[in-house]
């Protein structure tokens, strides 16, 4: 059977899909054909149902779940830190909610993690590649940083005005999870049961072949060298990304008050 499988090339997603991707695995009957498109397109075209599989933001599976049951694996969720809100001067929350954030998707779950954060904040959509240059510039007071660009901003002299992780770790007690893989609900159960075991191999061996899966990620060029990649993908892909676990899923069901629709790998 032939899968379309759907993810960003950030980083993280890349390096957990290598083993799939480069055929280190068994493929257990299927056949796979990738597609790599940012998250915020991903999350709309779920919408359609485009494909079988398909990286999308947690805060966009409320829309999503008459289509789509969230993996076990391959979910991107860090405790203790997440999306960080630069700005290109030092702001309060109280001077945030006076000037507009450039956001990368309404839909990412970074976007709804500001909003638990601060309720009203004013916000323009900007691609989150450009969020970073556009607040160095003065274009935005303010900008919500996802993907490799948290690594980023001290060089550009910005700073820091809350790690969302942090502050939902502290309100909490729990990670922040942002992102997950999803399988189309009218597919075969055993279909889905057996693409959910796969795909917790898939992590599994890209955590073993460390740096063969971070030079797999590499190739997809996001600005960063391998000693970087290799910092930010053990952030991301961890414990919770081969399982969420209960606090992992009580975490999800938490930040968008539902509860979610899971399949164990």
């Amino acid at each position: 059977m032939r899968l379309t499988i759907a993810h960003s090339p950030d980083s993280d997603d890349a390096y957990m899909m290598a083993p799939l991707a480069l055929g280190w695995l068994d493929p257990e009957g299927f056949e796979f054909s990738f597609v790599r498109k940012d998250i915020e397109t991903l999350n709309g075209e779920a919408l359609e149902g485009r494909y079988e599989v398909t990286a999308i933001s947690f805060g966009a599976y409320p829309e999503l779940r008459d289509t789509y049951q969230l993996l076990t694996a391959g979910s991107s969720i860090q405790e203790g830190t997440g999306p960080v809100v630069v700005s290109r001067a030092p702001l309060s929350r109280e001077d945030l909610a006076g000037v507009t954030v450039a956001v990368p998707g309404l839909r990412t779950s970074a976007y709804l993690s500001l909003r638990r954060w601060l309720p009203g904040v004013k916000v323009e959509l900007v691609p989150f590649d450009r969020i970073l240059d556009e607040v160095a510039a003065g274009t935005f007071a303010a900008g919500l940083l996802i993907h490799e660009s948290q690594l980023m901003y001290q060089a550009l002299g910005l700073h820091k005005v809350v790690d969302l992780g942090a502050w939902w770790k502290e309100t909490h007690d729990l990670p922040l999870p942002m992102g997950g893989n999803a399988i189309r609900k009218d597919l075969p159960a055993p279909v889905k049961a057996r693409f959910a075991a796969l795909m917790r191999r898939s992590v599994v061996t890209a955590m073993a072949r460390h740096a063969e899966s971070v030079a797999y990620a590499q190739s997809f060029g996001r600005g960063m060298d391998d000693e970087m990649i290799g910092r930010y993908v053990r952030a991301w892909v961890n414990e919770f990304t081969v399982d969420p676990g209960p606090r992992g899923r009580r975490a999800v069901d938490l930040l968008l008050g539902l509860e979610a629709d899971w399949i164990q790998g």
